[in-house]
């Protein structure tokens, strides 16, 4: 049996009633591991089919799978290429909650290092656009990091406080995803270093920043929009509480039912210990939370309440669009779209008045020009590549945003052969004159067309363009 702090198995026990020996047996039972499609880039089923090791469908989530742990599946190249994300099963319930619909402006205030929010941005598939937060900084660039593996292109990456983006974007997105920092019981059996660092007051302390980041989340929700707000813990002062103070300051604010699974547990109002005014909400609506038991499903804790806003919605205000990039960038840009025969960008026509230059970079804006003054971010929109001298280079972010059918200039080799490997490491390939759309310059390589970076063909040799803070 691991080690947990007594205080918390008294907590739990008081919780579970009869069910308590059973929630401490599972904490024998080995973790499970689990990987979430990109369905932005595949469908499921093609995914089973190319799959080189063995999944089992997630049954609560329609586009997630179990993996045996041996099976490695960041040593993949499908991985490189972005097709799935590698998330505990239970984590992966929050994204699959919120009803994100196309052309929604979605918020995902806490993000990093951004299992939700890749979830997220594909469920929106370069429609609408993603906020992703994280108040640091280092974790904000491993939040891009994966977004970009992911190919989101209609992305704002920020590293605000929470305060500054609410002053900015009041009223303003239809979905919001809260995933608190939390005391992280409900990871215990997955991470024992959590369970050795915890204490009732750190709970506490942690439940005071929830419910501000609550209030501060609901008041950028557009009214009409939804919000959910989840933790991988069970301590009822950051869970139904926070809940529970959100519905009483906030009174256009309402619980909702969410899509069930048998698994799930309802949410518990009789663990408040906190006074409630009957005038603000009925309490036994909290039932509609649900919260995840170990010892009821195939994954770790969890507790997710889905938050419905009153009102009609108004249109958001944006600033002046851009101008688009100056003649010679355009000309620049042109030449090496020329050069691979470029069609679309991620099956969209592309839109010249949203690049920008800045320091020698060169981004695709998103869609709709936010005004930024004052926000602090690493990405508004995709990272296209740099201007050098007189000629334009690729980044690795627009690789992965670019679809196989995009372009002409592709080689495609299967994911077994060993110059993809030999690819993700930095190392030049030979390449065979059947294997390549075009005798020279640059190529999209792909891992049975799925893209996963640059490479220039010159006399039958690629020369590697993976970046070396990406390789293998």
């Amino acid at each position: 049996m691991k080690t947990l702090p007594l205080p918390f198995l008294e907590r739990m026990k008081e919780m579970l009633g009869d069910d308590y020996n059973t929630f401490l047996q599972s904490y024998e039972n080995p973790r499970t591991y689990g990987l979430r499609i990109n369905t932005a880039k595949l469908s499921c089923q093609d995914f089973e089919k190319l799959s080189p090791f063995e999944i089992r469908p997630i049954p609560w989530i329609s586009n997630g799978y179990f993996y045996d742990e041996e099976s490695r599946p960041a040593r993949c190249a499908y991985y490189q290429a972005g097709l799935y994300y590698l998330q505990e099963p239970s984590a992966m319930t929050p994204a699959s909650r919120l009803p994100v619909e196309p052309g929604d402006f979605v918020l995902d205030l806490c993000a990093a290092p951004g299992g939700k929010a890749t979830a997220l941005g594909a469920a929106l598939n370069d429609t609408g656009f993603l906020l992703a937060n994280d108040i640091s900084t280092s974790r904000a660039r491993a939040l891009l990091r994966n977004l970009e593996l992911f190919g989101i292109k209609n992305m704002l990456v920020t590293d605000e406080k929470p305060a500054r983006l609410a002053q900015r974007f009041p009223a303003f997105f239809n979905k919001i995803l809260l995933d608190a920092p939390c005391s992280g019981e409900g990871m215990f059996r997955k991470e024992e270093a959590l369970a050795r660092d915890w204490t009732p007051e750190k709970s506490a302390e942690l439940s005071d920043i929830q419910k501000d980041l609550i209030l501060k989340a609901a008041d950028m929700l557009r009214p009409g929009g939804m919000m959910l707000y989840s933790t991988c813990t069970f301590s009822p002062c950051e869970d139904e509480e926070v809940v529970a103070h959100l519905l009483q300051e906030r009174p256009d604010m309402e619980l909702m039912e969410m899509p069930g699974y048998e698994g799930f547990s309802e949410g518990r109002p009789e663990l408040i210990s906190t006074p409630i005014s009957p005038e603000a909400f009925d309490p036994s609506s909290l039932r509609k939370c649900v919260r995840i038991f170990p010892h009821k499903m195939d994954g770790e804790g969890h507790f997710l309440a889905l938050f419905h806003k009153k009102g009609d919605s108004l249109p958001p205000v944006f600033r002046p669009a851009g101008k688009g990039p100056d003649k010679n960038t355009r000309k620049w840009l042109e030449e090496f779209f020329a050069e691979i025969d470029l069609h679309t960008l991620g099956g969209q026509e592309f839109d010249w008045n949203r690049v920008e230059i800045r320091k020698d970079k060169v981004y695709y804006q998103l869609p709709f020009p936010l005004d930024l003054r004052g926000i602090s971010f690493l990405r508004n929109g995709l990272y296209l590549g740099d201007l050098k001298k007189n000629r334009f280079e690729p980044s690795q972010p627009l690789a992965l945003a670019l679809h196989k059918e995009d372009i002409e200039a592709t080689i495609s080799l299967s994911v077994s052969d060993e110059r993809i490997t030999r690819y993700l490491k930095g190392e030049t390939l030979n390449i065979e004159p059947e294997e390549a759309a075009h005798k020279k310059g640059w190529h999209l390589l792909c891992a049975d067309g799925y893209p996963i970076g640059f490479g220039k063909l010159v006399n039958g040799i690629l020369k590697n363009k993976y970046p070396a803070g990406w390789r293998v």
